[in-house]
């Protein structure tokens, strides 16, 4: 596998992604996929993805949107914040909800956003935030929660949990481990920042300047 793997340089439109639902996700991944699907059709649920694979400049076009105030800042509560104007403050606050370009799980094809379709009104803009966690969506994540406990969720895990690095907590998020774990042998730091360096991203001075420190609270912690 190459190092660029975790980057999300691969062509989303290559032979190693199958779209579902209008998202590319790594085919590996696509039977156990469909397995939970299944599963959870039973109980009355409908799995729906949200997001799974995204290339590094989706990511990076969501970080700068971010930090030029484009897109929202929420706080670790998922409300609506200001935008500081020091660098290193703002490039925590994207941190809280946003994944490092380059570092972003999505990035591996292996990760997917989900949520309960039957739960979703019609026409309502799903934000993926705790409140649909415990409101809306709740019933399908304890369903999830409980698959997961009794080992029945076909290698889907969540890695983005209380007590794990300093992301916080999306129980929207799920990966499947087994596949996931073959391209983050191939992660390299040394590698990021060179991206970085060559790359037009917000905040690039703070990033370069942290980038060991943010390594070890927002990156290898979900290397699971």
């Amino acid at each position: 596998m190459s190092t660029q793997v975790c980057f999300g340089l691969r062509d989303a439109k290559s032979s190693d992604f199958i779209e579902i639902e209008g998202y590319p996700l790594d085919k590996e991944i696509l039977p156990f996929y469909n397995k939970l699907k299944e599963t959870l059709a039973r109980d009355g649920f409908r799995l729906r993805l949200e997001s799974a694979y995204r290339p590094f400049e989706r990511q990076l076009s969501i970080w700068n949107r971010k930090a030029a105030g484009e897109l929202k800042l929420l706080d670790a509560a998922g409300n609506p914040m200001e935008r500081p104007r020091d660098e290193e403050r703002l490039m925590y606050a994207i941190l809280t909800w946003s994944a490092l370009p380059g570092a972003s799980r999505h990035h591996l094809g292996t990760d997917l956003d989900v949520v309960d379709g039957n739960a979703c009104p019609e026409g309502y803009e799903v934000q993926l935030t705790p409140a649909e966690c415990d409101g809306m969506f709740a019933p399908f994540h304890q369903r999830l929660t409980e698959l997961m406990a009794s080992g029945e969720s076909f290698g889907f895990e969540r890695v983005f949990v209380p007590g794990r690095g300093k992301i916080q907590p999306e129980k929207w998020h799920i990966a499947h481990l087994p596949t996931s774990r073959k391209y983050l042998e191939d992660f390299s730091l040394a590698e990021l920042r060179k991206l970085y360096e060559k790359t037009d991203i917000a905040c690039k001075s703070a990033l370069l300047d942290n980038l060991e420190s943010l390594a070890k609270d927002f990156i290898y912690p979900y290397f699971v």
